[in-house]
């Protein structure tokens, strides 16, 4: 049953409820939008959709009208590769064809002219890997996407395997035709570093690394943010990263790993290096449904002391304008975008058919 939502107030399913026990579509308690904030408060400039990415009307047509994530990767070819999570055909989330993660491809990634116009499978989407969403206790696993990217002529998806905020392991895969076919690389356990290896995400940088954040994955648990880095021809190689840690009254590279910022509920993480060198963080905020961002001059930048600008706020679904999104999380930030034209894939779920991710605009974040 769709609860009503009061002013001030979105509600969103809880993807345990829906997805690990493959029932209908269950409700939480509405997530509060901050009565003094406006749409214009998000960032420097002007804040907004430029256009739904998925939905029955843009990704129907490949078997897909409902999925989540669209994790943007730039394909060696050019195009743009959205990779989603949990997918379904029929008239909402839960029905038929369930698949995750899919490839939803833009033929061109320049970000005015983003638009769905094929999918990997061809007419009807697949699932990248084999997953069959095994029934294990209440619940069924299924592999979630936590981070794509490409560094050269290769691409890289990192998953997060096992019933929903239950990471059994997570693993890594590649793909060397631009997201067409993937080969398994290697697999890390869910409770490594007290599960905050469970979601990745990696910052490709110019000086040879990848530089990799992580965290527990389930929103609802206080997690740390970890920092590794490791050698971009060696990101298949568990033995490769070194984590970066505070011991002997020092930072240091091959410490221990050390939480770098306070902990808290962390939804979906994205790191990424921009082509003017600096680099940015953004992530969902679960204690107040909000998506944040922090810009920093390096990978070691002081995450507990930068300022966490507020890009998207959660508000009802009748409200939304400017920064207001109903239900939102993600916020992966879209290949080609600069502070001065930061563009991010924002997911929404409050009911059965508003279920979706889309393509929006931050109207430039300081540095």
């Amino acid at each position: 049953m769709r609860k009503s939502f009061s002013s001030g107030q979105c509600v969103q399913p809880t993807r345990r409820a829906v997805l690990g026990a493959g029932a209908g579509v269950a409700l939480t308690a509405a997530l509060s939008l901050d009565a003094s904030r406006q749409p214009a408060d998000a960032a420097a400039g002007s804040t907004g959709k430029i256009k739904d990415l998925s939905g029955p009307a843009e990704t129907g047509q490949f078997h897909a009208p409902w999925s989540d994530l669209g994790i943007p990767a730039l394909c060696p070819d050019g195009s743009m590769l959205f990779v989603g999570g949990d997918t379904f055909d029929g008239s909402g989330v839960g029905g038929p064809n369930w698949r995750a993660p899919v490839g939803l491809r833009s033929s061109s990634s320049n970000l005015t002219s983003l638009t769905i116009d094929s999918a990997v499978g061809g007419s009807s989407a697949v699932g990248l890997v084999p997953e069959g969403h095994v029934a294990v206790g209440n619940g069924h696993t299924t592999a979630i996407p936590s981070d794509v990217f490409t560094i050269g002529n290769t691409m890289y998806m990192h998953l997060m395997r096992g019933v929903i905020y239950q990471t059994d392991h997570t693993d890594f895969w590649q793909s060397t035709d631009n997201g067409n076919t993937w080969t398994y690389l290697c697999q890390w356990p869910g409770d490594l570093l007290g599960g905050q290896f469970q979601q990745k995400t990696y910052a490709v940088a110019d000086d040879g690394y990848c530089y990799v954040l992580s965290s527990v994955f389930n929103r609802s648990t206080t997690s740390g943010l970890l920092l590794h880095r490791v050698p971009q021809a060696d990101v298949g190689t568990p033995a490769s990263y070194e984590p970066w840690g505070y011991a002997n009254g020092a930072w240091a590279w091959g410490n221990p790993a050390s939480t770098i910022t306070g902990a808290r509920g962390w939804g979906e993480i994205c790191f990424r290096q921009l082509a003017d060198g600096h680099f940015v963080f953004t992530f969902f905020n679960n204690a107040d449904a909000t998506i944040r961002a922090q810009v920093f001059d390096s990978a070691l930048g002081d995450f507990f002391a930068t300022t966490e600008q507020i890009m998207i706020v959660n508000g009802p679904a009748d409200l939304q304008f400017g920064d207001v999104v109903c239900a939102p999380y993600g916020g992966f930030i879209i290949p080609g975008s600069t502070l001065a034209d930061f563009e991010i894939v924002v997911s929404q779920w409050y009911d059965a058919t508003d279920y979706r991710f889309m393509q929006y605009q931050i109207g430039g974040l300081p540095s």
